[in-house]
């Protein structure tokens, strides 16, 4: 499913497994795991509801840098991001920016085609181990 440049696909397991079999699959990549946060957790902190919800910031300077390179407006979306949360019937989702969406709202060049298109093939990569199960 893709809307408004946010690529979902659903996770067979709860948010906490996804994030932990996606941390699991991007370090094995060698990529860098900036942050994880809980939002679900945060919300209960202050006694609000909110179904689960994790945030993963990630990333490899190597894929990165070429796009601010390009042009630097782009490190505001970089690292990247994904989302893992629960809807209002149970289903999991992880949800990630599209790549392609990121070049466009940034006006990259044609200079960082193959960055972009680098990403979005491991992202893909990622989005396949994650139906395969």
């Amino acid at each position: 499913m893709a809307e408004n440049g946010l690529i979902s696909i659903p996770s067979p397991v709860s948010v906490r497994e996804t994030m932990d079999r996606l941390v699991a699959l991007l370090e094995s990549k060698g990529l860098t795991i900036f942050a994880r946060i809980d939002h679900g957790a945060n919300a209960d902190r202050v006694e609000m509801d909110l179904r689960p919800t994790e945030l993963l910031i990630f990333g490899n300077p190597r894929a990165g840098t070429p796009l601010m390179q390009d042009r630097q407006t782009i490190g505001i979306d970089l690292p990247f991001k994904a989302l893992a949360w629960e809807d209002e019937e149970g289903r999991v989702w992880l949800t990630y920016n599209d790549p392609a969406w990121l070049a466009q709202r940034h006006a990259l060049s044609a200079g960082a085609n193959a960055a972009v298109e680098a990403i979005r093939a491991g992202m893909n990569q990622i989005a396949d181990a994650f139906k395969d199960r």
